[in-house]
Formats: structure tokens, sequence, C-alpha cells
């Protein structure tokens, strides 16, 4: 009767592999993973759909999803999904899955551009201020003050220079159609995160351009807390700096 009911309460998508993740307590993407698998069979283009996704925790989302995948080198997750949707046009849906290291650090080059070119894709953006993979480094994202590997006594403003929020940076340029930030710290904040998800998707398959969805995300063992500290965190410490919402909706 336990088994009916936890049945009842969760219905695995298709799209998602059923598989024990591996991601550690606490951490957001099993989140994501989730919402991307509910769109994607809703959208009904699961065996249209290729992932890229590049180094860092984002890399594992391969072994999650249930669709076509293309490995990138480190950042160049937008260079490559370019060319694999100028080969197929608009009978791939592509979307890119990357970390804050990857597409704010090596790959700012590649995430600028395919913004300014305004390529069909939707880009994921994952950040969770720090180097979650590689043993909890300073990112582009780390807060100021913020106490990491590699900046055990804060970060310093004046050596390093403000966290870098992309939404607003992706906001200065004209091509992009869609930006959104959101999290998935709370139940109210998952629900907003998959309908901006939802949007982004929908652009891509009608042909409408860029979508790019920033999405503020737990990683409590790069932080050194607790998972429902993690949560608290994201509210109190990250949202105030990264404000939720929406700049451009085309």
């Amino acid at each position: 009767m336990a088994q009916d009911n936890a049945k009842l309460v969760y219905d695995r998508p298709e799209a998602l592999v059923d598989r024990a993740h591996h991601y550690c307590p606490g951490c957001g993407h099993g989140i994501i993973h989730k919402l991307l698998a509910e769109i994607i069979d809703d959208a009904g283009i699961r065996e249209n759909t290729i992932i890229v996704a590049p180094v860092g925790c984002s890399v594992l989302a391969y072994f999650y999803l249930n669709v076509d995948g293309c490995e990138a080198a480190h950042g160049r997750a937008p260079a490559v999904a370019t060319g694999i949707k100028r080969v197929h046009g608009n009978s791939k849906h592509v979307l890119v899955y990357q970390g804050d290291g990857d597409l704010l650090a090596i790959g700012t080059a590649e995430t600028i551009h395919a913004a300014n070119r305004g390529e069909n894709l939707t880009i994921i953006f994952v950040n969770n201020a720090i180097y979650g993979m590689t043993g909890g480094q300073m990112a582009p994202t780390s807060l100021a003050e913020q106490k990491t590997k590699t900046s055990p006594y804060g970060r310093k403003v004046a050596d390093f220079g403000q966290p870098i929020r992309a939404c607003e940076m992706i906001n200065t340029l004209e091509a992009p159609v869609f930006i959104e930030r959101c999290a998935v710290n709370s139940v109210k904040n998952i629900l907003k995160t998959k309908k901006a998800l939802k949007k982004a998707v929908k652009n891509q398959v009608e042909g409408r351009g860029y979508s790019f969805v920033e999405i503020l995300s737990m990683c409590p063992t790069g932080w050194g807390i607790k998972p429902v500290d993690a949560l608290k965190w994201v509210e109190d410490a990250m949202i105030p700096y990264y404000p939720l919402g929406n700049f451009r909706d085309r």
C-alpha cells in the first residue's frame, strides 16, 4: 500500500532517468533536472531535444535526463550548441546547462557572443556562488566577503571586483528575447522557476530566439553549511544581491 501511495505522489517524467542521483544532500541540481524533464515531456519534444553541458556539476546532467546530449569543453557550451542548432535548425531543440564558473569565468566570451547574436537557444544558468565540483573555490558569482577555499578570509572586492550579475549583463544586449532570474530554495520559487523554464523552452520551439534563465541554487557542501541552512542562505544572502524577477520578455 505504501508503494501505491508513493506512486500517486511521485510520477517520474519519461525524460528523467530512473536512477538515484549522486548530488550532495541539499543540492539544487536534482530539482532543476526534474523541472526540465517535466517541461520536456509536457512539450512532447524528448526525441528532438539535445542537452549541452560542459565541465562542472552540470556535466552530470547527461546521466539523469533521458535526451540526447553532446559534451563541450569547459565554458564552450554556447559555441557547441550554436553549431548543433545551426546544423539542425528548428528540428532539434538545444538546451545549454551551465554553472557559474563555467558560464561566467572561462566561458564569458562564448556566453556574451551567443547572446549578442541572438542564437535560438535555451540557456539554463545554475548560480550557486561557488565552484562546486572542484572543491569550493571562489567563482565570479561568489558574494563580497564570502569565504571559499580560495578566499578563506572572504572575497575582497578591491582585489577581485564585484560579483557578476549575469541577467543584468545579458540585458544590456539587444538580441535576447527572454531573461529571467529564479531560485529553487522554496516551493514558491520552484514553481516560478518551472514557469520561466517552460517559457524559455517554448521560445526556442517557436523559433523566437535566445532565452536566458538564471537559477539561484544551493551548494551546502561548497558553502560548508547544513542543507536547511543553505535554503535560508539563498534567501538572506543571494537574493538581495541577485534579485529575482523577469528582465525581458518579448
